[in-house]
């Protein structure tokens, strides 16, 4: 399936108002002692959670508001629990635009509505409002509520528009468009699309028989006459905010030609055109139409400008987001800072955001945050795998003039989790040479407070985020924080608190500066001491301080948490954890090596009886240790039962009987028409797939959490996410066969979307040849095999099919392109297949 687009799928669908873990509304200080309880700490914080895309915060009164992509919205009173007031893309009736076809077709004549990426549906991008006194309304009134968005049709068509309100909540009425990208300097269309992206079809025209543009610029077009996006904006992303003058500007712009600003005449909320182009005092592009650039450049990732000026320091912040949005694609986030308004926004070494030229652009700018975990451990406190984000980005600031208080609002999405996605709030705090840091855990009601350096020293977990833009996850690792001011364990330092919460730590020659404060930690479920800070290359750290606790503890509490599951009816590998809590050693013996050993390696027997072996762990840290066994009883492979066989031979009928024929879909599994014809095949005959067409089988097909897929499968073309094989519970909950998959272009079985599983293979299956594919569900084990060998085998694959009515196809889905080729000898087993089993299938077709 396609990630990009599922991403967007769930950004429209949002996930309405989702409760959260529930840790409520905590004290404005606490500081950790080692052994606080939590009623001695203060009451915990309660969040509820909303999804909202790219959100843009805010504040109406004692209300905060985020408004984000695909036109949601949601209002909170302390930034932790959220309510959703929008209802996504309906119209008519539209709670922010009314009308949304009829009110923005003035944008939507460029781009936006079903059209080209938009088919089928609407675009409509990552607003940002507020409140202008200044705007005169059509009755000659002053103030209004102003919306700005984007609407897009391609990574490079798009136009920016605003629309007024005299409420924050809407409707907003479409006032006007003011930029437009992705135009062509002569006659041409997209795919999908019948919208003429000649630059005469935007506003340019109009601007220069009003003398506010000179006339058109060659240097916007490549010399093929496309758009030169690799110097020009894609018009997306608006953000406007005040500089100290009181005048108003918009920042705007993506990872393309950059991000670029231009003055707003605020009675009108209309852009101010350079009209002319030039250069800034730095050497900067001034373009007549687009503004100035400030960051970026060449096709490198930067998107989601947000610029604040903070009079404490008398900086302009240019905050905006690397990378890719999806939860492989390492979205990060980034800081500069200027003396004025349009820059030169520089980063801590002094580096200008804008690209000297056609680089990386990850060593620019201070990272705020990356993919991060503060991982639980074996014998830590609480469930779960930790806490951390993946891909979090596309951020706002909130300067809060009622609290004195910094934050940073943002979307992020978590580890293990796919696309799912939630608003998340953390408060921010300046170091001691005027750079943002984040706190390490979201709001929670917190004051940053003097605090008592004794409290200070401890163990903690460590997160460095580093400078770079990857879908690695930077997981934690153990420090301690001694009372001589060094720093020991898995990083070395020294550390000392300056002033009443200052923070400056020395690690690997780099200073780090930032703050000591308090924070809720959602996984101890207890305020604890954390620190955050950066240094001069940009690089952010943080720490969360652990409970004092003697090593005898630490074996008793890894002894208490250490678990292998459900160890009475094993049929896969056991995962043997090594270190548990703060590097409390774990080593394995096995009573017997050829049932499992101990690195946890399972061997099931052929056939006959279950076979038994006692797994011992010995735990030590120091001069403690315990030791806990576990009696593993391994299941003897049987053979998989046929249930369902679609030979294929001229129709789609189930020679078992059990099941009905399958019928012919259109290009997705829910469409009809289409036409598949049959050809010689592996085996007889084989259906044919001309890449607009699929076969959806009999509903319940499969519908337990053991079972078994084979096919034989000759690909005529191979197109990333396009399915051989698909079953759903649902839009969220599905398994699928793919011949060439998301990860290194694998052929592998994957399933999702709110939580993915990759069973990757290591290869791709050729095209113009035929090859048997086959995989085997078993209580959460996956088995995938590849012309009879085993390629891939895995714990934890989801059940989405026990005692649902799923959904099953060949060859579509809802979402990716169709399967063009040859598909053969289908069956499904209940059971997994034996290995035995699996091979012969490859070597047998009949």
């Amino acid at each position: 399936m396609n990630r990009r687009w599922v991403s967007a799928f769930l950004m429209m669908m949002l996930f309405v108002t989702v409760p959260g873990q529930v840790f409520g509304t905590g004290p404005d200080s606490t500081a950790q002692k080692g052994g606080k309880t939590q009623e001695q700490q203060g009451q915990a914080p309660v969040y509820q959670n909303v999804s909202v895309h790219d959100p843009s915060i805010v504040k109406d009164g004692d209300t905060y508001y985020v408004f984000g992509s695909h036109i949601e919205a949601a209002r909170s009173k302390d930034l932790q629990s959220w309510t959703r007031f929008t209802n996504g893309y309906t119209t008519p009736g539209n709670v922010l635009y009314g009308d949304l076809a009829q009110n923005l077709a003035g944008s939507f004549a460029w781009a936006g509505q079903n059209d080209s990426d938009s088919k089928g549906g609407f675009s409509v991008w990552a607003p940002d409002v507020f409140w202008n006194p200044e705007y005169v309304n059509t009755d000659g009134t002053k103030g209004a509520y102003m919306l700005y968005y984007c609407t897009s049709s391609t990574y490079i068509r798009s136009a920016i528009g605003f629309a007024v309100s005299p409420k924050i909540k809407g409707p907003y009425q479409y006032v006007d468009t003011l930029v437009y990208s992705g135009f062509t300097e002569g006659d041409a269309t997209d795919k999908d699309s019948v919208i003429n992206k000649k630059w005469t079809n935007t506003n340019i025209p109009k601007l220069i028989d009003a003398g506010q543009l000179s006339g058109a610029s060659g240097a916007w077009f490549n010399a093929d006459g496309s758009f030169a996006n690799g110097t020009y904006p894609n018009a997306i992303d608006p953000n406007l905010y005040y500089d100290n003058n009181g005048r108003l500007w918009m920042s705007y712009g993506s990872w393309s030609g950059g991000i670029f600003v231009l003055p707003v005449d605020p009675k009108t909320g209309k852009v101010k055109y350079p009209g002319k182009d030039g250069k800034t005092a730095d050497g900067r592009l001034v373009d007549r139409y687009f503004g100035t650039k400030v960051a970026g450049g060449y096709g490198k990732s930067g998107e989601g400008p947000y610029v604040v000026f903070d009079q404490a320091t008398g900086y302009y912040y240019l905050y905006m987001t690397y990378g890719w949005l999806g939860a492989d694609g390492g979205y990060n986030m980034r800081v500069f800072r200027a003396k004025n308004p349009d820059g030169p926004y520089v980063d801590a070494q002094g580096q200008n955001a804008v690209l000297p030229g056609d680089t990386d652009n990850a060593p620019y700018g201070n990272k705020l945050m990356g993919n991060y975990l503060f991982a639980r451990d074996v014998g830590d406190p609480g469930t779960g795998n930790g806490v951390g984000y993946v891909s979090p980005g596309h951020n706002s600031v909130l300067l809060d003039d009622a609290t004195g208080k910094r934050f940073l609002v943002f979307h992020t999405r978590f580890p293990q989790m796919g696309e799912a996605h939630e608003v998340r709030v953390h408060q921010m705090y300046m170091n001691a040479d005027g750079w943002p840091v984040v706190a390490p855990y979201r709001y929670a009601g917190e004051t940053l407070s003097k605090v008592d350096r004794q409290d200070l020293i401890g163990e903690y977990k460590f997160i460095n985020h580093g400078k770079g833009t990857t879908a690695d996850i930077q997981s934690s690792v153990y420090i301690r924080l001694n009372k001589d001011n060094t720093i020991s364990g898995d990083v070395t330092g020294t550390w000392k608190k300056t002033g009443h919460n200052e923070a400056e730590l020395v690690i690997a020659g780099s200073v780090y500066k930032g703050v000591f404060a308090s924070g809720w930690d959602p996984v101890s479920e207890r305020y604890v001491m954390t620190f955050t800070a950066s240094s001069r290359e940009g690089v952010a750290v943080w720490g969360s301080r652990l409970e004092d606790k003697t090593d005898q503890a630490l074996v008793q509490d890894v002894y208490d948490d250490l678990s292998l599951g459900d160890t009475a009816k094993v049929v896969s590998d056991l995962a043997l954890p090594a270190e548990g809590a703060r590097h409390t050693a774990i080593s394995w013996k096995s009573s017997d090596e050829a049932v499992v050993s101990s690195t946890g390696e399972v061997h099931r027997p052929a056939g006959g009886a279950s076979a038994q072996a006692v797994l011992t762990a010995t735990i030590t840290k120091g001069g403690t240790s315990l030791t806990k066994s576990f009696t593993v009883t391994v299941l003897p492979y049987q053979d998989a039962k046929l249930s369902a066989y679609y030979g294929l031979e001229g129709n789609f009928a189930d020679s078992q009987g059990r099941f009905a024929a399958g019928t012919v879909t259109g290009d997705r599994i829910d469409k009809s028409g289409g036409s598949i014809t049959f050809t010689e095949g592996r085996q007889g005959q084989a259906a044919k797939f001309d890449g607009a067409s699929g076969i959806r089988l009999p509903d319940g097909l499969i519908s337990s959490n053991a079972y078994s897929v084979a096919l034989w499968i000759k690909p005529e073309e191979l197109t990333t996410y396009t399915t051989a094989f698909f079953g759903a519970k649902d839009g969220d909950h599905w398994v699928s066969l793919v011949p060439r998959g998301a990860v290194a272009n694998n052929t592998m079985v994957w399933s999702g979307s709110t939580s993915w599983y990759d069973g990757a293979t290591g290869l791709t299956i050729p095209t113009g040849e035929w090859s048997h594919l086959a995989f085997s569900v078993e209580n959460g084990t996956l088995t995938v095999y590849v012309n009879g060998v085993q390629k891939f085998k895995g714990a934890n694959f989801p059940d989405w099919f026990t005692g649902t009515k799923a959904s099953f196809s060949l060859g579509v889905n809802w979402w990716d392109p169709p399967f063009k080729g040859l598909i053969d000898e289908l069956r499904v087993y209940d059971g997994a297949l034996t290995p035995a089993q699996a091979a012969d299938l490859a070597k047998n077709p009949s």
